[in-house]
């Protein structure tokens, strides 16, 4: 599991360089994105994952790695707007966002090596495709639970479906070299 913790962290460190950039050049204009919005990103980022997967002909010169991407830093930025609330206008400098990002991957790492140590390393074996209908069926979740106005009577809460999201799209990432 000491490969896995490097790997997930090098996985990480690309998203978040990639994060910070986007920061430097857009500021924190997605605070004003409500949840489902994020959702709906994130949703659409893995549908072309899996269009990717599925078609022989790319129209579009971008792989499927630049999408796994967008899925966690999305799904970063959906944990923020989770406990912070969404705002009218950008309220987040470069650094601030930066610690709250760090914040929620540490998070969900942990949860990534604790069930990884109960599930002894499974998405070993999965494929990529896999990854991203598992996601897939976690965005349908989280819409269903953002229609019920975040109501669940014995399901995990939209958060633990956002974490799950980000280590699938790191183990796919993983996978993908």
């Amino acid at each position: 599991m000491q490969d896995t913790s490097k790997q997930y962290d090098a996985v990480i460190e690309e998203c978040r360089s990639l994060f910070i950039k986007k920061m430097s050049d857009y500021g924190s204009s997605w605070r004003i994105l409500r949840l489902p919005s994020l959702t709906d990103q994130i949703f659409i980022k893995a549908q072309r994952i899996r269009q990717l997967q599925e078609n022989e002909v790319r129209k579009v010169d971008e792989g499927e790695k630049s999408e796994f991407i967008g899925i966690i830093n999305y799904s970063i930025m959906a944990l923020i707007q989770l406990e912070n609330g969404v705002v009218a206008n950008p309220d987040l400098n470069t650094e601030e966002a930066t610690i709250l990002y760090d914040k929620h991957a540490k998070i969900t790492k942990e949860l990534m090596m604790n069930k990884n140590h109960d599930y002894g390393e499974a998405w070993r074996d999965m494929r990529v495709s896999s990854l991203t209908d598992l996601i897939l069926q976690k965005l349908l979740r989280v819409k269903q639970i953002e229609d019920n106005k975040g109501k669940t009577l014995v399901s995990e809460g939209i958060d633990a479906n956002y974490q799950d999201m980000i280590n699938y799209a790191i183990f796919a990432m993983i996978h993908l070299g």
